[in-house]
């Protein structure tokens, strides 16, 4: 909470969430959610004080959505690190543009496009897994229904109308889909942890209590994606984000705001999902 109240400070922000869990058991071990009230004083029901944008907002949580998609073509077989993608130009769909905030104008292999964050290969990617498959994986990281926990306030995801090949490229890297943040850490704990889906909850468990999950990616890939995590900190967008002699991985994202009529390019939500210690995570933030 503390951490949060200085980056609104410092980044002029008009509100801030962070959710601390154990990728392991699902225990959410800390949560935040800014501007917030204090219970021994009097607030207007309506107040934006009482809104919950860690588990009732939904947000579209920009590119570290791409650790889905990596992950989901990785997992397929359809994709492997090796695979190179065409990135020399924007996409054009139609009258839409897809295009890299940082291009490198050059052909990308999965570990590059994830390490610079690449829209158009990460769009390539999707579509070479295909559209139903996404809409599968993403339902089976619990993207797509509201979340259940000991906390009532449940955001409903946010998705397209029409799903086709380019949606399927936009949600892909995180535009166009909206989620809760608690959403994306247990979908980001599974990643991490041998692909195993946990429910998070508030509560500590018993020692010893066996903790349910369903299996969403081999431990492979698993393994392969806290390798490509640790290269975006180590080598990536996610640079301020490494902490000399602590290995931690993690995945950067910004979305810009949707607005009447379309989105508000000056306004913007920033987020960063990190583990630690990357080779065997513990922790997620």
């Amino acid at each position: 909470q503390d951490e949060l109240s200085g980056a609104m400070v410092t980044f002029r922000a008009v509100a801030a969430t962070g959710i601390v869990m154990n990728v392991n058991n699902g225990e959410v071990l800390a949560l935040a959610s800014l501007p917030d009230f204090d219970p021994n004083e009097p607030i207007r029901p309506d107040s934006d004080e009482l809104f919950n944008r860690a588990t009732l907002g939904v947000f579209e949580m920009g590119s570290t959505l791409k650790t889905f998609t990596t992950a989901m073509a990785l997992d397929s077989g359809k994709v492997t690190l090796a695979t190179r993608y065409d990135a020399r130009k924007p996409l054009q769909m139609g009258r839409f543009t897809i295009s890299d905030f940082h291009p490198e104008n050059r052909w990308l292999t999965v570990p590059e496009i994830f390490m610079h964050s690449s829209n158009i290969g990460t769009a390539e990617m999707a579509v070479d897994v295909g559209t139903d498959a996404q809409k599968a994986f993403l339902a089976k990281l619990g993207l797509l229904q509201p979340l259940v926990t000991e906390i009532r306030e449940a955001g409903l995801p946010k998705v397209p109308r029409q799903w086709h090949e380019l949606e399927t490229m936009t949600v892909g890297y995180g535009h166009g889909i909206a989620v809760t943040p608690m959403q994306v850490a247990m979908a980001s704990a599974a990643i991490v942890n041998g692909g195993k889906l946990i429910r998070p909850t508030l509560l500590v468990r018993d020692p010893g209590e066996a903790v349910p999950f369903t299996r969403v990616i081999s431990e492979t890939t698993s393994r392969q994606m806290r390798d490509l995590l640790r290269l975006v900190v180590t080598g990536g967008t996610g640079g301020k984000a490494d902490v000399p002699g602590y290995p931690v991985a993690g995945k950067t994202g910004t979305a810009e705001k949707a607005a009447i009529g379309g989105y508000a390019h000056t306004k913007l939500l920033s987020s960063f999902m990190g583990v630690f210690p990357a080779e065997h995570p513990e922790y997620l933030v």
